[in-house]
């Protein structure tokens, strides 16, 4: 698989599809050239022996080597945007920049201290998931942590701060829902948007309720796409599909999309009570792959959250322990 492609990029910015698993099967990692001739990279992608080759390929191609490396930007901190930051940083000597709260989430899930692999399987077993399928996603988050290995020495970036890359300069948007701390970047000269996972052209970006992280995530998201809505923009680089130039028009359509969804999981619940993975199984299917899975229970449970917030439902507790939902009376 080539790592470019030939679609139209503005002068002086590279598109790299780095490899990843199923569905998506690549990232967009993007290459952006400075004007004292070094580069900054945007989200690497995922590591492992395949992806190292990969880029030191395209930057063979390219002409680079990683000591052109200037900075490594994140916009959050899924294996698949930060896991290489880490190892491109002790090739190139690079700083590696993100938000603290995305530095935060990445510690939380992938730190020496983490145990994200033994408290989202039981969070989702008190909600209503079979034992045989917990263990399978006990055992699917352990495989993250090669993915990003070492994690990498971080300078901030807030909200709101202003960064100059690829001769252009871009504000960051710090948003919510997605991943915590998740970070666009907008170019208002040029009217540009580097937007991560928070807007995708054709998929809707996953968002995920679990233990010790935003306990609120459809709200944040909904909030973000409001105010990512809301900037002048005529072209996006997300981090997977196309780049696209519909960007207001796509924020329009993900509101709406989210709350079609919601919709249904109330009118099933008003139907009958029912626990997370009823309503989840209803909305997807039993027929998910684990990782497709964790998307959709965890999709879910947020969007039950932000339906127990507006009052439409309850959550009560069982005797042993599991949780469902009711209609509010």
């Amino acid at each position: 698989m080539k790592r470019t492609e030939a679609i139209t990029m503005p002068e002086g910015m590279h598109r790299l599809q780095i490899t990843m698993s199923f569905p998506l099967r690549w990232v967009n990692s993007y290459v952006l050239y400075e004007p004292d001739g070094r580069i900054t990279v945007i989200d690497p992608g995922p590591r492992n022996p395949g992806t190292e080759q990969e880029w030191q390929e395209a930057l063979t191609g390219l002409g680079l080597s990683y000591q052109d490396i200037g900075q490594i930007v994140l916009t959050h901190h899924h294996p698949d945007h930060l896991g290489l930051s880490g190892w491109m940083q002790q090739k190139s000597g690079a700083p590696v920049r993100m938000s603290a709260r995305s530095r935060q989430e990445a510690e939380c899930m992938w730190g020496p201290s983490a145990t994200i692999d033994t408290v989202l399987p039981e969070f989702y077993r008190q909600h209503g998931m079979p034992e045989d399928k917990a263990i399978q996603i006990r055992e699917h988050m352990k495989g993250f942590v090669s993915q990003i290995t070492p994690l990498p020495e971080v300078t901030f970036i807030e909200d709101g701060e202003e960064l100059f890359m690829g001769g252009k300069r871009w504000v960051a948007v710090e948003t919510g829902g997605h991943a915590p701390g998740h970070l666009s970047f907008y170019a208002p000269e040029s009217r540009e948007m580097l937007c991560g996972d928070a807007v995708l052209p054709q998929i809707s970006p996953n968002i995920s309720l679990q233990p010790e992280s935003d306990a609120q995530p459809l709200l944040s998201y909904l909030q973000g796409l409001h105010r990512l809505g809301s900037l002048d923009v005529e072209k996006a680089y997300p981090g997977h599909r196309n780049p696209f130039s519909h960007f207001t028009d796509r924020t329009t359509h993900l509101l709406a999309h989210h709350e079609e969804r919601l919709q249904k999981m109330a009118e099933h619940i008003a139907q009958r009570p029912s626990n997370g993975y009823d309503v989840c199984v209803s909305l997807f299917g039993d027929r998910l792959g684990t990782h497709q899975l964790r998307f959709a229970m965890s999709e879910t449970l947020a969007h039950l959250q932000e339906l127990i917030r507006r009052g439409h439902i309850v959550q009560e507790q069982e005797a042993d322990g599991s949780f469902f939902f009711k209609k509010y009376n």
